[in-house]
């Protein structure tokens, strides 16, 4: 099993639509069973809350349903756990780091996976309207398919 875990601030826009975006690429891929997906935030703010009514909305309108997600908050031990720790953003990259406690850490951007993006960083959408709810999405499926293709070249070849 590979476990992939994306990590945001609150765990309401950009992590919650990178994970419901990767799980249902999984699944059409038929990767269901090998890949575990999961999100996180950095910071308790919305902890057992469901994602941002604008980002459900915006997944709503590709075809994913992200309702059933709630707010969680990361911890050392998914630092561990998990084969991909991604982070929005270089703020939440620090501060897993800072989680790690000198020790190990494996997170990193998930933009890195991008194959399309200038950017290294996916923005924050909550104080904005929907269309940057839809610059969000458009970011994390272009990194979503790369990261897939990192995660396909992992598996045994059956």
């Amino acid at each position: 099993m590979i476990r992939v875990l994306f990590v945001c601030l609150g765990n309401i826009c950009r992590s919650p639509m990178a994970e419901g975006l990767f799980r249902d690429l999984v699944v059409r891929r038929g990767l269901g069973e090998v890949v575990h997906v999961d999100s996180a935030g950095t910071h308790d703010y919305h902890i057992g809350e469901p994602p941002d009514a604008r980002a459900r909305l915006a997944m709503a309108g590709h075809g994913i349903d992200i309702g059933g997600l709630a707010g969680r908050q990361v911890t050392a031990a998914d630092l561990r756990d998990f084969d991909y720790v991604l982070a929005m953003d270089r703020s939440n990259l620090e501060n897993l780091q800072r989680l790690a406690g000198g020790g190990p850490c494996a997170a990193r951007l998930f933009l890195e996976f991008a194959r399309e993006a200038k950017t290294r960083e996916v923005p924050d959408p909550y104080y904005g309207g929907p269309e940057g709810f839809e610059r969000v999405y458009a970011l994390l499926e272009d990194a979503a398919h790369g990261l897939l293709a990192d995660i396909e070249r992992r598996l045994p070849r059956t």
